[in-house]
This record gives structure tokens, sequence and C-alpha cells, in this order.
């Protein structure tokens, strides 16, 4: 999908949409005219490498840095400019939740609440204990912090952010530093929360949380949004390649031009008659064979190989993405 284009929602408002979003340190440019569509009810994975502009990108969506051009609209409403009707139905989790280490999680809880402007003491301790329990963390409530796990921590941190009911949850690197136990418990607790009808936002490096996790997402390099849209039409925007084995190497790469599909290599008829090509749509790939079968050409082995989203997002980027914790 092409990085301008902008994913058809039908007529449901965007729940993120940033339009020419930029932001400037000094000569740097950070962020630059970044168009951002996140569909609601979506979990939609804001993936590139480290230092691509992902976080500076989240601090203007919540109005924690001031952008130097461009507008952001969250729920349908401007932003920063209305940020007191946007933010108490936005949760957020940036750089690392941070908590009192000698108080209990129900107790940290307890004291974030209260400093909020929004939030009602009645209903407190009923709120505190229904985030506890959505986390799976009700039976380490009493728990002092500082014998927490990170994947505890980081769940705590998701706690705090759905103290109230939140329309949009923003998480910047969720699962970063998690063991495999810990990742996955995040993991699915991303998942519940989109079934309950809330967006995710979700920030990371790592391609495969995004391919396990997401809905939708979007690919940031060196601060511009490159792609964008379903998972499902990123894959689709990949290029499809023709592994063509055959003792005819050179009577199978005349076919091929004559098709208008170049081989790959043309040293690779010497190489075990292996010829690749990469496949524009223009030619089905079983009509293909059967050209090749028409002009006499022995096919040894014939098959259609898609590029992976890795192999996509790579190509994208031009940088590798972490494949494992």
């Amino acid at each position: 999908m092409n990085p301008g284009s902008r994913p058809d929602t039908g007529n449901a408002a965007l729940t993120i949409e940033t339009r020419g979003l930029t932001k400037r340190f000094g000569h740097q440019l950070a962020v630059d005219a970044v168009d951002l569509a996140v569909p609601p009810g979506s979990v939609f994975g804001f993936l590139g490498p480290n230092g691509s502009g992902k976080t500076t990108t989240i601090r203007m969506l919540l109005g924690l840095a001031a952008a130097t051009s461009g507008t952001v609209n969250l729920l349908g409403m401007d932003m920063p400019g209305r940020f007191q009707e946007v933010l108490p139905r936005v949760g957020a989790l940036v750089e690392g939740p941070a908590f009192y280490p000698f108080l209990s999680g129900s107790a940290n809880l307890h004291r974030l609440d209260a400093a909020g402007r929004h939030t009602v003491p009645a209903t407190r301790r009923a709120r505190v204990d229904a985030a506890l329990e959505r986390v799976g963390l009700a039976h380490a409530a009493r728990k002092r912090v500082h014998a927490y796990s990170l994947g505890m921590k980081q769940r705590l941190g998701i706690a705090n952010a759905l103290l109230s009911h939140r329309d949009l949850l923003v998480l910047d690197e969720p699962t970063n530093g998690l063991d495999p136990q810990g990742t996955r418990e995040v993991r699915h607790l991303v998942r519940s929360l989109a079934r309950n009808g809330t967006t995710v936002f979700v920030s990371s490096h790592l391609l495969p949380e995004v391919e396990q996790m997401c809905t939708h997402a979007a690919v940031m390099r060196a601060g511009r949004l490159v792609a964008q849209g379903s998972l499902a039409e990123l894959r689709r925007a990949g290029s499809t390649r023709a592994r063509i084995l055959t003792p005819d190497a050179g009577d199978a790469r005349k076919v091929l031009l004559h098709l208008g599909l170049e081989p790959a290599d043309a040293a690779a008829q010497a190489e075990g008659g292996v010829l690749v090509a990469d496949l524009d749509g223009s030619i089905p790939a079983e009509d293909l064979v059967a050209h090749l079968v028409a002009a006499g050409v022995r096919v040894r082995g014939f098959t259609v190989e898609r590029e992976s989203l890795e192999d996509r997002f790579v190509a994208l980027t031009g940088e590798g993405f972490d494949v494992a914790q």
C-alpha cells in the first residue's frame, strides 16, 4: 500500500488521523510529514527500526511534544486544542512504567488514580480491583512492586492506563525486554482489549510481535511513513517470484523475455539451471508453465514464492527488524 493512501474505513471516523505531521529539532528533521490513518477497533502496529521517529510521533499524538507543523486528530477531535476532552478517553504507556517500588501494585494504582483530575474517588477501589483483574494481577495486588517481574510491571502499567474506560490505548514498545512468557501475556491482553472495543496503537521494532498481535500496521523509516494498511494489504504489496528448474535454461530465458519477464540473474543458467523472475501480475503462474512447455522447455521444478512480511519491511526500510526477543 502506498504511504500516502489511507485505509478504507467506510463511514467510521478514524481513531487517529494525522496530516503532514512534522517535528524538527533544530536542523534535524525527526518526523517528516506523516499521514497516519488508524481505523477504530484495530490493533495498529507502528513499526520501524529504533530511531525511525516512532516515539517522537507518539509524543506529538499525546500532546507531550509540540509539532513543528501538521495536524493531529484523536477520537474525532483536534489535539492538542481539545486535550481536556480527548486525554481522559486515552490510556498510554510510553517509555516504560514507573512506580513506587516499596508500595504494592494496588497502592500504586490508588495513588496514580488520585492524581487524575477527572477520576471519581467513590469508585476508585472498584476500578483498581477491576483493572488488576483485567491484566491478570489480582493475585499480586498486595505484593510490593519491587518484587514484580518486568512482565508484571508492564501489565501494571497497562492496568494504570485502564483505570477508566479508554477508547484508545497507546503502547510504546510494550514487550520490550520481556521474556517469552511476559510477551505472550501482554500480547493476549492487547487482543482482549481490542475485542472489547478499544483501539490499540502499538509501537514496536519487533516484527514477529506485530504479525501476531496486530490487524493493521504502518512502517516508519528515518522519520518518514513508507507504508500503512492492513497486514493483508502490506503482504499483497510485496513481490511474487517464479523459480524454474530446467535443463533448458537458455530456451526458458527466451520464453520469459518474450512474455516481458526479466530473469533475476542471467548467471543462474550456469548454476544448475535455476531461473528466478518476478511475476508482475500480467500472467498467471500456471500460464507461464504452459508457455514454457509449449516452447519445448523441460520443466523439472516450478515454485511460486511470495515475499514475506519481513522481506517487505526490510525492502521498505533498508534495515532489518529484530526477529527474536
